[in-house]
């Protein structure tokens, strides 16, 4: 059973791990103490509680996918200033860019930060654009992987918007986790497909355009095709390569 994705406004700041009552890790929170007060709170509060415990010093990151409209949605309802960090590897789908400026418009986002791979690494390292056939592993590595570690650089914190029925490397993901000296968040993790519609339905919000062409998880357009009815959502996602995940994701394999 998914857990409602909350409609409603959070309540008052959630009751956080202090310092005072934990061992820290080097983010200065017990993880897995905040994991377990956050485990039956809605995503609103999820989001409510990094933003209260990692004040000026937390950042969402977003690919503004097929799904990504829930998370940014919950997160304007709950700071419209707060940093949202979007990748432009050079490779995405030009309906992506469009749609990441219609989101922005409509939910009020102040803060949406895009950054792009680092030109010198670009001409060294991928001259003819053609990394992602001949070794995908060090395309994401230099197109995502490398320009999310340089955004993430002044955080201490940071959501994403993964969620357990994705994919069997993400099933048992928690609300909070370690992520190196970074404390991640996954406020919807519990949520599953049908939550996600229903959210969109309730407050109108638009859906990516190539969704509605068999695209349900979208990245690079070299790199996703689309997905036949039964299959996993990213299975559309370097298909016919052993890749499932591009590397951001540390703890979910390649």
């Amino acid at each position: 059973m998914t857990a409602s994705p909350s409609a409603s406004l959070p309540p008052a700041p959630f009751d956080l791990v202090t310092p005072a009552e934990h061992t820290l890790n080097a983010s200065g929170f017990d993880v897995a103490a905040l994991d377990a007060k956050l485990r039956s709170a809605a995503p609103l509060e999820v989001i409510a509680a990094g933003l209260a415990a990692f004040p000026g010093r937390i950042a969402a990151v977003s690919s503004f996918g097929t799904e990504s409209a829930v998370l940014l949605h919950m997160i304007a309802q709950v700071d419209k200033t707060t940093p949202v960090l979007f990748l432009d590897t050079g490779h995405l789908f030009e309906e992506t860019l469009a749609y990441r400026d219609a989101l922005i418009g409509q939910l009020g986002l102040t803060q949406v930060l895009t950054f792009s791979p680092d030109p010198a690494a670009l001409a060294a390292r991928d001259p003819e654009k053609a990394l992602w056939a001949d070794d995908p592993d060090a395309c994401c590595g230099l197109r995502k992987v490398e320009p999310l570690a340089r955004a993430l650089g002044p955080y201490a914190a940071w959501i994403n918007g993964r969620k357990r029925y994705q994919a069997s490397t993400r099933a048992d993901i928690p609300f909070v986790e370690e992520d190196g000296a970074r404390v991640k968040f996954n406020p919807l993790a519990a949520l599953g497909r049908e939550d996600l519609l229903a959210y969109m339905d309730a407050h109108a919000l638009p859906r990516h355009p190539m969704e509605k062409f068999g695209f349900p998880s979208i990245g690079c357009m070299p790199c996703t095709s689309r997905v036949k009815p039964g299959e996993d959502p990213r299975a559309g996602r370097w298909r016919g390569k052993s890749k499932t995940e591009c590397g951001i994701h540390v703890g979910d394999g390649k």
